[in-house]
């Protein structure tokens, strides 16, 4: 069921309809707006739909853009359970079905980009064609283990989300000071990305009830993701990919990693960029997909 629109943005001068829209027993906050060929958009940790917010006016010059808060994300519901990528992964395509989309690429960032490889795997019919940005995939590139030495503050916090009741009782309250250590340390210019009313908006949804334990559900599934995904890691996909890095963010070489996982990886790293890549570099981002996406005939 669609519920009625709740309200109309503006973004880089394009109009764009918050909606909530009810699948699998869920109700999802989307940002729809442009038209063409469908384009879903998947943010990650500590994020939403508004990590795209730059790159969606670009490319809705050529697409229908459909940005989605997560369950747990944003202004999404917020399970007790089902953070694993499969049940996502389920639910975001009960959600396409919803919305009437049964062709359409993907853009996926982070956790995104957790949910969206499997998903793809299973739903090859569908997806036209895959961007993975700045992402390790659970049982397909994410290493199980983490080296000592000077880069493993990168990682740690796969270890302390996942720890029973702790993470809830120190960020609880603290939330913009813990997403602000993640936004300073991990992007290439933070004073130049991030604005206080940037932090001021993920603060809100991270305060809301609920998300904090969606924010910490995906990761305490990882080792249920590493189960499912693990048969993945022996399977050349056929659905074409872009896999892009920033080359001082967290995954580098995910073009590297990705290309004995596919029939068509392209890819590489942008520069002068984190993370955070949405956010960092929309335009070269944008242009990279929109490219892409027009390779699709």
């Amino acid at each position: 069921m669609i519920q009625p629109p709740h309200g109309t943005i503006a973004l880089g001068g394009k109009p764009f309809e918050h909606r909530m829209v009810t699948a699998a027993g869920l109700r999802f906050h989307t940002v729809e707006g442009g038209s063409g060929a469908p384009v879903v958009l998947l943010a990650g940790f500590p994020q939403s739909w508004y990590a795209w917010r730059r790159v969606m006016p670009l490319i809705a010059e050529r697409h229908k853009v459909i940005a989605i808060d997560l369950p747990g994300q944003g202004d999404s519901d917020k399970p007790v359970d089902g953070y694993d990528t499969r049940t996502t992964g389920e639910r975001i395509h009960a959600l396409l079905q919803t919305l009437g989309h049964d062709r359409y690429f993907i853009g996926a960032h982070d956790i995104g980009a957790w949910v969206a490889y499997p998903y793809v795997a299973r739903y090859a019919d569908e997806v036209r064609r895959l961007v993975l940005l700045d992402a390790n995939i659970p049982g397909v590139t994410l290493r199980p283990t983490v080296d000592v030495g000077p880069d493993n503050w990168k990682s740690w916090h796969f270890f302390f989300h996942p720890v029973p009741d702790l993470p809830e009782a120190l960020i609880t309250g603290r939330e913009r000071l813990y997403i602000e250590w993640f936004f300073q340390r991990k992007t290439a210019n933070p004073a130049a990305t991030f604005s206080a009313q940037d932090v001021d908006e993920y603060e809100r949804v991270y305060r809301m009830t609920g998300n904090l334990r969606g924010a910490l559900g995906y990761y305490r599934a990882v080792f249920e993701d590493i189960e499912q995904n693990k048969h993945l890691a022996n399977i050349r996909l056929k659905t074409p990919i872009l896999a892009l890095g920033g080359d001082v963010g967290m995954s580098p070489n995910i073009y590297d990693a990705m290309k004995p996982l596919g029939e068509n990886v392209q890819g590489g790293i942008v520069a002068d960029c984190g993370h955070y890549m949405p956010e960092e570099q929309p335009e070269v981002i944008a242009e990279r997909m929109l490219a892409f996406f027009g390779e699709d005939r």
